[in-house]
């Protein structure tokens, strides 16, 4: 990857968000592990940690822009499977929110105007 990417992108596993389970750790047990110097990409790419986002708004890679697009809608799908399911570790009235939220995050990567 060249020096002078300046796209902003999505790391591939858009909805684990290794930085947001480092702050849970670091504050529930006082443990804070290294970030990765770099990370592979939505699009493919190996890029450092600090040109990418989670914020929509932030990503101007249109490829990582359509990768998280899908990965919040197939998660969304995922999680009002699981609330459908006996013995499942959320209801379905817990399931509905949380699909809302990230169908509401595909819509935000998808961009203006998208249904």
């Amino acid at each position: 990857m060249p020096d002078t990417d300046p796209h902003i992108h999505v790391e591939v596993n858009v909805v684990r968000a290794d930085a947001a389970v480092r702050n849970v750790l670091a504050s529930t047990f006082g443990l804070a592990g290294d970030l990765p110097a770099e990370v592979r990409t939505g699009c493919g790419l190996r890029v450092p940690y600090a040109m990418t986002s989670a914020r929509p708004e932030s990503v101007t890679c249109l490829a990582c822009r359509e990768h998280a697009h899908r990965q919040h809608l197939r998660v969304a799908e995922q999680i009002v499977v699981l609330g459908g399911m006996p013995g499942a570790t959320i209801s379905g009235a817990q399931a509905v929110p949380a699909a809302a939220e990230h169908r509401a995050l595909a819509r935000r990567f998808a961009g203006p105007g998208t249904p």
